[in-house]
């Protein structure tokens, strides 16, 4: 007989079963759905197939789909992948409706915290999510999560949300070649929560600010553009296997430098930079780049297909793709 569990923070429930057949299971780790699965919703397979062809082969999309896929791109970072999230908006196009349904995510989320109270405090999970939404896109610190208060419950609370994939962690590496696992450091890292629709809820984001904002601009800039791109890479990874962020940064009084993600890709290692518009400067990715002449790097951005020296420009919305890039 076989056997499939899938449910709310299954990985609580599982760490209280004293023996799981060791040889006789097999976890599958699922995510929101990424913008291929939201193309694919949204009945536009073939502007999917043009963005994979576009990352095998390098070269530009054509201006109008370009356009269409940074609009739908736009809509998917506002919404996230929390599948019934997708499927109201897919039938209703009502982004108000989708929204409310968010906050009760976020809400009965926040309520089954209150399974786990003889494990921790609902109270410092809840502390923990927060937290790592405020601090998203830089080093993570137990003591702004925790206040006045030790921050050795922070630390269990961050460590039972990653398990439960409600969290991520990007560690820093030194990055000097594959396994990247092999050089991190776990002491240093970022967090990142596991939707951009829940984020932004967290967030309160304010839905004016969203539809008046220009083009060549994302909500909450930089935060949400590198919290998107790390979702991406992560739902793009070996469903198997637990999912690992790595990013790279050098703190020095003379030169500090920090690069967004660090990923292996065919057996390159390939440093990550993330734009939320159509501009911005590269210094770290090129003191990066000094540092590892043999390698080549990718700005995720705004901007169409194309490249710049050992730098090649991808698509924010192709961020997914990438394992088809070498």
């Amino acid at each position: 007989m076989h056997v499939v569990g899938a449910g709310s923070l299954l990985e609580f429930a599982l760490a209280e079963i004293p023996s799981q057949g060791v040889g006789r299971l097999t976890s599958l780790f699922m995510y929101p759905m990424c913008f291929r699965e939201f193309l694919w919703a949204m009945g536009e397979e073939g502007l999917a197939g043009a963005i994979e062809q576009a990352v095998v082969s390098k070269t530009p999309l054509e201006k109008a789909f370009h356009s269409r896929a940074s609009d739908h791109l736009r809509m998917h970072m506002l919404l996230g992948g929390m599948p019934a999230i997708v499927s109201e908006y897919v039938e209703r196009r009502d982004v108000l409706s989708c929204i409310k349904l968010l906050d009760d995510l976020n809400l009965f989320m926040r309520a089954d915290f209150n399974k786990y109270k003889t494990r921790i405090s609902p109270a410092k999970l809840e502390e923990t999510m927060d937290s790592v939404v405020r601090q998203s896109g830089r080093k993570f610190k137990f003591t702004e999560a925790a206040g006045n208060s030790p921050i050795s419950g922070y630390k269990d609370a961050l460590g039972l949300l990653v398990k439960a994939g409600v969290v991520y962690r990007a560690c820093h590496t030194a990055a000097k070649g594959p396994p990247l696992g092999a050089q991190k450091n776990d002491k240093k890292f970022k967090a990142i929560l596991f939707d951009t629709g829940i984020f932004q809820r967290v967030l309160q984001l304010d839905l004016s600010t969203f539809i008046t904002l220009v083009p060549d601009k994302l909500i909450n800039e930089g935060a949400l553009a590198e919290l998107y791109a790390g979702v991406e890479l992560i739902a793009g990874m070996p469903s198997h296997m637990r999912p690992e962020l790595f990013y790279w940064h050098r703190e020095s009084p003379a030169s500090n430098a920090e690069v967004d993600y660090v990923i292996s890709l065919g057996g390159h290692i390939v440093p990550i930079e993330v734009k939320a518009a159509t501009r911005g400067g590269m210094k770290s990715m090129h003191l990066f780049l000094d540092e590892h002449p043999d390698t080549k790097g990718i700005r995720l951005s705004l901007e169409n297909f194309g490249s710049h020296d050992r730098i090649s420009i991808v698509p924010l919305y192709a961020a997914c793709f990438l394992g088809s890039f070498w």
